[in-house]
């Protein structure tokens, strides 16, 4: 017999289709490997309803509930009365912590998984049955406030800078009192260490992976571009603010200068749900937005160069993986170059700056790196195997607090 765990999301696990849906799907296989899984999430999108009963088939109990973003965001105000966080109203919900304790008490859970921080509200306090609290923090979701907050003018920055504080605050509490806080890279758990001025163990990662077997090229795949063009391709989710703000300052600030100089040059926006900014975006020469494809690969393997010019920016960007996985030259700023430790110039091109994109990309649509593509799928077969990389999670499920050698 399996032991009972209990798994809290902040959004349903399923489908795999964008960066934390990925790493929550991924690390629920693996539990539902070495566990009788109780899943209690969130369902923030309509469209994910459908995807319920595959989730089911997964797990031995599950709690879905609707989370409708505009009456959360009213909740989540009375955080400004009681000096929390937003985040915290935002997902609280009573009949999640009903579920929770009702879960927990009727069969006898030892282990609990909290996947963001906004879920560890339901078991902050230690229950007489749990022995053993691990959090996959993913990212330090405080810090993309403070970007956000920098980005932003009054009212929204103060608001920002304050979420960022009050959260972090937080997040610091939630480490010290569970047993293990993961987080998606080595470089986001040293930030977070040095935030909270601590130097403690069981402030850990595991690395993200990528079914390089999916996410490989393929002679099957048709071409969806015209021929008679280079493309400049993003892909991501274009809800998501940080993207949003990405494809954005790329569109006015690279593409115009590049294209000058090249008439087939064209930068296309692939992603789902795209915001009326990015919409707006395709109203400009050069640009197509194709809002949500079935499948992103053709659209990686038959660009000329992919792009991820974050400028805000947590973790680990899973489109800069797929890209390399697909062999393509990723060009890419800092932000969002962060825990992914490619060699630069070799595997990766790292660019600062708007002019410094602007020198790059012409070389690379020209073919001046030829097998930069296939050396950066080396580096994301190496290090970012969810094979290799999940079985860390297991370890601190079951290892003693300060007795896990990693």
């Amino acid at each position: 017999m399996k032991p009972p765990l209990l798994y809290l999301c902040h959004r349903i696990p399923y489908p795999p289709n964008k960066g934390d849906k990925i790493r929550s799907y991924h690390l629920l296989r693996y539990l539902c490997e070495h566990y009788e899984v109780y899943l209690g999430a969130f369902i923030d999108d309509p469209n994910d309803w459908k995807y319920v009963s595959v989730v089911n088939e997964m797990c031995s109990e599950s709690l879905f509930l609707a989370l409708n973003p505009s009456r959360a965001k009213i909740r989540s105000l009375t955080a400004l009365v009681n000096g929390e966080a937003l985040t915290l109203p935002y997902y609280f919900n009573r009949k999640m912590a009903e579920w929770v304790n009702q879960i927990v008490t009727q069969k006898h859970i030892e282990r609990v998984i909290v996947y963001s921080s906004a879920m560890a509200q339901y078991v902050e306090e230690n229950n007489s049955t749990i022995t053993k609290r691990v959090i996959d923090f993913v990212d330090i979701d405080s810090d993309k406030w403070r970007q956000y907050a920098e980005k932003k003018t009054w009212p929204m920055n103060w608001i920002y800078r304050r979420e960022a504080k009050k959260l972090l605050s937080y997040e610091k509490f939630i480490s010290t009192s569970f047993d293990a806080s993961l987080f998606v890279s080595s470089a986001e758990a040293d930030l977070f260490r040095s935030l909270i001025a601590t130097s403690d163990e069981e402030i850990t990662y595991y690395n993200n992976g990528v079914d390089t077997d999916y996410f490989s090229p393929s002679s099957d795949f048709v071409n969806p571009y015209p021929e008679d063009r280079d493309i400049v391709v993003f892909t991501g989710a274009m809800d998501y603010w940080p993207n949003i703000d990405a494809v954005i300052w790329f569109a006015q600030e690279v593409l115009p200068e590049i294209a000058r100089h090249n008439p087939d040059l064209y930068f296309y926006i692939v992603g789902s749900n795209p915001s009326e900014n990015v919409r707006k975006l395709a109203d400009l020469p050069r640009i197509e937005v194709t809002g949500r494809v079935e499948d992103i690969r053709p659209y990686l393997q038959f660009a000329k160069v992919a792009v991820a010019p974050m400028r805000v920016a947590r973790g680990i960007q899973n489109k800069v993986l797929e890209a390399m996985a697909m062999e393509k030259t990723v060009v890419v700023t800092p932000q969002g170059y962060e825990g992914i430790n490619a060699v630069i110039g070799t595997e990766v091109i790292i660019a600062e700056n708007a002019q410094e994109m602007i020198n790059i990309i012409p070389k690379v649509v020209s073919g001046d790196y030829p097998r930069m593509g296939s050396i950066a799928r080396s580096r994301v077969q190496s290090d970012f195997n969810w094979e290799a990389n999940l079985p860390i999670v297991g370890h601190w499920l079951e290892a003693d607090k300060g007795n896990y050698d990693r």
